[in-house]
């Protein structure tokens, strides 16, 4: 792999596929982006690349995305813990994810990078995180399963079709451009205005999504060809969470634990709301179904194997906060 190598990124001008335009510039990569017309592209300011207008749901665009492209970055998905049509969900990262494999097949891609997510893998598994792959119909939520049959998608396609694909498994990124901003975003910018005022007994794996992005990096020029390498960061409870930025807010941080079950007929309530204003409730059924497990997981083999490595979790906090105050998101 040398500088100059064109790469295509699909989604960079989202938080992570940002992220992952920037360190392949600064790698000396000629970068090309599949751009959908609507996107803003604020993310990409000062990022030297080739912009192609396109949807990676359109096979044309696509094959003219690819044209004379070395590698293959497929970051874009539809990252959404709630939809009024929770299919539309679905359609977008499976379909989605087909219609990029096949295009990049037939283009003679050498080498793709497909981003998952630790969604598809069952949490608490140690070291062989990796191995430990949920079913579709286990998965929680419309997310969760668009991501693990869109796995499973690839993955069968790299055993029988010889598809040259690496496959990352972030965990949850935080840190700066989170422009959407994204479900871990919003509960960053809720907790910031005062708005969660008590937390369930939950946890997460929280990586700065620079991190994440450098992890993409080493998994193209280190990663094999059918692996998949967990790119997280430290494992931390949501309460932990909620008092880190606090702090750095000059807050005070929650102390009030409630249990999960009661709290269901107010999810479906700012549900019900949701479908009439269209926007995303920051409480949802599946996830206080989700919030059930400790999402905890280990970089190990990404450590060992690609010589990846993340910073402390309060640094992507810190970041991200930096970010959203300058982006005017605490109105």
């Amino acid at each position: 792999m040398t500088s100059g190598d064109r790469v295509l990124i699909t989604g960079a001008t989202g938080f992570v596929g940002s992220a992952v335009a920037r360190v392949l510039a600064e790698r000396g990569f000629d970068l090309r982006v599949l751009v959908r017309p609507s996107s803003p592209r604020a993310n990409l300011d000062a990022v030297d690349c080739e912009i192609v207008e396109g949807d990676m749901m359109d096979a044309a665009s696509m094959t003219r995305a690819l044209k004379n492209v070395r590698y293959l970055f497929h970051v874009a998905a539809d990252y959404r813990l709630w939809a009024s049509d929770p299919s539309e969900i679905v359609r977008n990262n499976l379909e989605g994810t087909r219609i990029v494999m096949e295009a990049a097949r037939a283009a003679g891609v050498e080498k793709i990078v497909y981003t998952s997510s630790v969604a598809t893998l069952r949490p608490d598994a140690g070291s062989e995180a990796e191995r430990a792959r949920l079913a579709e119909g286990e998965a929680i939520g419309a997310y969760k399963r668009s991501k693990v049959a869109a796995e499973r998608l690839v993955e069968t396609m790299i055993a029988r079709e010889g598809l040259p694909a690496v496959i990352v498994n972030p965990s949850t990124p935080i840190g700066p451009r989170d422009i959407r901003p994204t479900p871990t975003g919003r509960v960053i910018v809720a907790a910031l205005t005062g708005r969660i005022p008590a937390f369930v007994d939950t946890g997460l794996n929280l990586v700065h999504v620079d991190d994440v992005a450098l992890g993409h990096a080493l998994a193209l020029e280190r990663g094999q060809i059918g692996q998949s390498y967990i790119l997280g960061g430290q494992n931390v409870s949501l309460k932990e969470m909620l008092g880190v930025i606090a702090s750095l807010a000059g807050r005070r941080a929650p102390r009030l634990r409630l249990p999960r079950m009661p709290l269901f007929p107010v999810a479906y309530a700012a549900e019900a709301v949701a479908k009439l204003t269209g926007k995303e409730p920051l409480i949802t059924a599946d996830g206080l179904r989700m919030a059930k497990h400790h999402m905890f997981f280990s970089s190990l083999k990404a450590e060992r194997e690609l010589g990846y490595r993340s910073r402390p979790f309060a640094l992507g906090l810190t970041d991200a906060i930096e970010w959203f105050r300058r982006s005017g998101h605490l109105k």
